[in-house]
């Protein structure tokens, strides 16, 4: 099978598993969303935490990791003037609404975590290791789509509104996919791999820290232990992951 031919299949079918993974927060019922906030805050949590962090690290050292704090104050900053959305509220705010800007925030977060893998993918069909690199890509955008689905339901966004944004964030696979593969040797593909890690790790604990934990917080009333119990699965997902999946940077 020629390489072009290898990076497009895995990539249809990591977007594919994208839109799967994004699935599951649909058949759930309204009572469950605070849940599916908590469990969305694991997630991003145990990705930047036991993934994200320490592969920017490994792979860019301190100037890569001196981002983290850029993609943080990116989230803010967007948040506050663009998708016009304030920490705080509005009164006739209901229990689970968000204004909408939530899912766009953390949608923009993962985007640009996701165009980078589609670059890493290229990389490593091109190194003759495609099939390591599809394996952990795909096992962290199901992920990355349930968590994704989850805001996005809690947010009270129909099906078909999250299975577009979850169509979307697979779709920048193969963006970043074939970007790598027309730029090739213009790209320094390590370089920038460790960078968008530790500024889309900002942009994860933005998103956890400051919106979801927060909400979890204020509406968590008598669900405390269910809500402690999807943080926590959340964590321990993204822990497995970290530990069993090999590192794609």
């Amino acid at each position: 099978m020629s390489a072009p031919l290898q990076l497009a299949l895995y990539s249809a079918a990591i977007a594919l598993a994208t839109m799967g993974g994004a699935l599951v927060p649909t058949v759930l019922n309204k009572e469950r969303h605070g849940a599916l906030l908590a469990f969305a805050a694991g997630i991003m949590l145990g990705a930047a935490f036991f993934q994200m962090l320490p592969e920017a690290f490994h792979s860019g050292g301190y100037p890569a990791f001196a981002l983290v704090p850029v993609g943080f104050l990116a989230l803010l900053l967007l948040e506050r003037f663009v998708l016009v959305y304030a920490s705080e509220e509005p009164p006739d705010c209901a229990e689970h609404g968000h204004g909408g800007s939530l899912g766009l925030a953390a949608f923009i977060g993962m985007s640009v975590h996701t165009l980078f893998d589609g670059v890493a993918l290229a990389s490593s069909v091109a190194e003759g290791i495609g099939l390591t690199a599809f394996v952990a890509i795909t096992a962290h955008k199901v992920s990355s789509s349930l968590g994704l689905a989850s805001i996005l339901r809690a947010e009270r966004r129909s099906t078909a509104a999250t299975l577009g944004f979850a169509a979307a964030l697979g779709g920048m696979v193969p963006l970043g996919a074939g970007l790598a593969w027309l730029l090739g040797s213009l790209l320094q593909v390590e370089a920038l791999a460790a960078r968008s890690l530790a500024f889309s790790a900002g942009s994860f604990l933005y998103v956890a820290v400051s919106d979801l934990l927060p909400h979890v917080n204020r509406h968590g009333h008598g669900k405390r232990w269910a809500q402690a119990g999807a943080l926590l699965a959340g964590l321990g997902l993204m822990y497995g992951q970290g530990k069993a999946l090999p590192h794609h940077h």
